[in-house]
Parts: C-alpha cells; sequence; structure tokens
C-alpha cells in the first residue's frame, strides 16, 4: 500500500471542497482505495489530503496528475493558495 499525503494552504473551505468532489471519479478512476482530508486545530485555511492506493505507481501517476492537471490552472483549483507539499509514504508500522 502507499498513501499519496498532501497538504497545502487554501482560501476558503467550502470553495476546495467543491472543487475537490469535482475530481471523486477521477480519483476511484485512478486508484484510490481510501481517502481522509483533515484540517489542523484553529488553522481553517489549510488541508491535509491522504489518499491510498495498492501501488506505488498509482500514487506517483495521480501525483502528476495533479501537479500537470489541477494545480496548474486556478479554474480546477480555485481555492489553493500556495504550493502543495506532498510525499509518497509506505506504512512503517500499524498497529
Amino acid at each position: 500500500m502507499a498513501t499519496l499525503h498532501i497538504e497545502h494552504p487554501i482560501t476558503e473551505f467550502g470553495v476546495w471542497s467543491a472543487a475537490y468532489d469535482r475530481f471523486a471519479d477521477r480519483r476511484r478512476a485512478s486508484g484510490v482505495t481510501h481517502e481522509r482530508v483533515s484540517r489542523p486545530v484553529g488553522d481553517e485555511r489549510y488541508v491535509i489530503i491522504d489518499l491510498d492506493f495498492a501501488k506505488h505507481g498509482q500514487a506517483e501517476s495521480f501525483l502528476a496528475f495533479l501537479e500537470t492537471q489541477i494545480w496548474s490552472t486556478a479554474q480546477n483549483s480555485p481555492a489553493l493558495a500556495g504550493k502543495p507539499r506532498t510525499a509518497i509514504l509506505d506504512v512503517a508500522l500499524d498497529r
């Protein structure tokens, strides 16, 4: 399993969430098996997203899609307020 971890500042959660929801079918078609969206307590303008995939290659391909098709245009990422920070993670411990 691989997790694509993404975090970035946003301008407004409602606008961000609507844009995120528009790509739900693409996430499923790309192999996302589970997703979590979190926000730090006390910071309404920041999101942390974890997308789980069965294989690393799926996570890498989806990250490339985000970089070239989503984050590169304001139309597809209207509430993005900064450069996303990403990492593809392996589970080291699961207790």
